[in-house]
């Protein structure tokens, strides 16, 4: 029986909505794609035209998942400040999701994405990691305040 489905989200795009009931703790699905370099996966993502939105997710040994090729559902995670899910990377660079609280039929998984950049802030930079995910305590911004663990731009 499936548990998750993708469809239209309010936060933006897609996104990964709970079928039933999921208890905290859970692992719900495994981040696939690709594996490969940054400079690859921003290569194709800058031939792909579409701009602001990837589907890359960085691992600890420097390597990326590129979800765009040959990724799965949890691509469509979007980003809330009170995330009710985590990515979570084994020892062998695979990257689950699992669940940090009970977790309702309707309700929304989602991660905090904890972006890094290796660009000067500029108000530009800034407004296109704006956080719109409508949290009581939205940090504004998709960002890592202070160098996040995750690395998914």
């Amino acid at each position: 029986m499936r548990r998750v489905t993708v469809r239209k989200s309010s936060v933006h795009g897609r996104g990964v909505f709970a079928l039933q009931a999921i208890a905290a703790g859970q692992r719900i699905l495994e981040y696939r794609g690709e594996v490969t370099s940054w400079r690859r996966a921003c290569d194709r993502h800058r031939r792909s035209g579409v701009p602001g939105h990837t589907f890359i997710f960085g691992l600890a040994d420097g390597r990326v998942i590129d979800g765009s090729v040959g990724g799965n559902s949890a691509r469509w995670l979007n980003h809330s400040c009170q995330p009710n899910c985590e990515a979570i990377e084994d020892e062998r660079g695979r990257v689950f999701v699992e669940t940090l609280e009970d977790v309702m039929p309707g309700d929304e998984l989602c991660i905090a994405y904890g972006l890094t950049i290796d660009k000067a802030m500029t108000r530009e930079l800034i407004a296109d990691y704006a956080c719109r995910c409508g949290a009581k305590r939205c940090t504004g911004s998709m960002l890592a305040s202070t160098g996040g663990s995750r690395r998914r731009q």
